[in-house]
């Protein structure tokens, strides 16, 4: 029997938090999934088969660092399932998200999910959360032509897509996201899950690249052009909580998360000795 969902999520050198989410993985209410795990040249990743082995999971192993969007089409390649999800390595999901995500795609072609920003510290080597911000737009295609709220971790959506508009473009290194829901958006059906359900890592001494504004410039130049978007702003997830047009959208959204860090089994175990 074939997975209903093959979920895909890039990795490079993260072991720790990518074992968390395995754990978050774990908990979820839904289990007809596949996991895809794409190494992007770092690190060995198979100790999570061994600890996690009631996950459909595998493991492709890339010998060079071919960079995230290209990470996530090779992974797109293997999927088996009706419907792809695509997770970055530092986020996590509660254990109702696929459930809640299954529920509200039944309509449509694409569904993203609200979010929580969240900063975190390390102790002991997990982490636990200093500070959370809700994330959570009305969806307004126009207005995403100019200040885009859709968040790609977490989202869900029919894997024919790929076979109608292409994979994610990586001429698109900052803005393949926004650029593929743009693509999706102008064909196809997509909603918005009013349900906070994806845990988006913003901490400061994560590398995350949404925080480089001077190298996103190029990409969101090119991205304007492309979809004839004309000049856009440069801002990442903490700028556009304060942009005026966006506050306008603010939508309220369902919590779902109680604070507490997911510990994965390596933690638990002592594998794990990053600080």
């Amino acid at each position: 029997m074939l997975p209903l969902v093959s979920i895909i999520i890039p990795t490079y050198n993260r072991l720790t938090m990518l074992s968390e989410l395995m754990e978050a993985l774990v908990l979820q209410t839904r289990k007809d999934f596949e996991v895809i795990v794409v190494n992007d040249g770092g690190e060995r990743v198979d100790s999570l088969k061994e600890y996690y082995p009631e996950l459909d999971l595998t493991i492709i192993d890339l010998t060079e660092n071919v960079k995230h969007v290209q990470a996530r089409n090779i992974g797109v390649s293997f999927a088996k399932g009706e419907f792809i999800m695509l997770i970055d390595d530092d986020d996590l999901i509660v254990p109702t998200h696929l459930e809640t995500m299954l529920e509200k795609i039944k309509d449509v072609d694409l569904v993203y999910s609200d979010v929580e920003i969240v900063q975190y510290v390390k102790k002991n080597g997990i982490r636990e959360a200093t500070g959370r911000h809700l994330f959570a737009y009305e969806l307004d295609l126009p207005a995403m032509r100019k200040y885009s709220t859709f968040v790609p971790s977490g989202s869900l959506y029919r894997s024919y897509l790929h076979d109608r508009i292409g994979k994610f473009d990586p001429q698109m290194k900052n803005y393949w996201d926004w650029d593929f829901f743009l693509r999706v958006a102008e064909k196809f059906s997509v909603a918005r899950s009013e349900v906070a359900g994806v845990l988006y890592d913003f901490s400061a001494e994560n590398s995350n690249q949404s925080k480089d504004l001077t190298s996103m410039r190029f990409y969101l130049d090119r991205l304007s052009e492309k979809h004839s978007l004309g000049h856009l702003p440069t801002k990442n997830f903490w700028l556009l909580l304060e942009e005026p047009q966006v506050k306008k959208r603010e939508s309220p959204s369902k919590i779902i998360w109680d604070g507490m860090p997911f510990i994965s089994r390596l933690q638990r175990l002592g594998k794990l000795e990053e600080a």
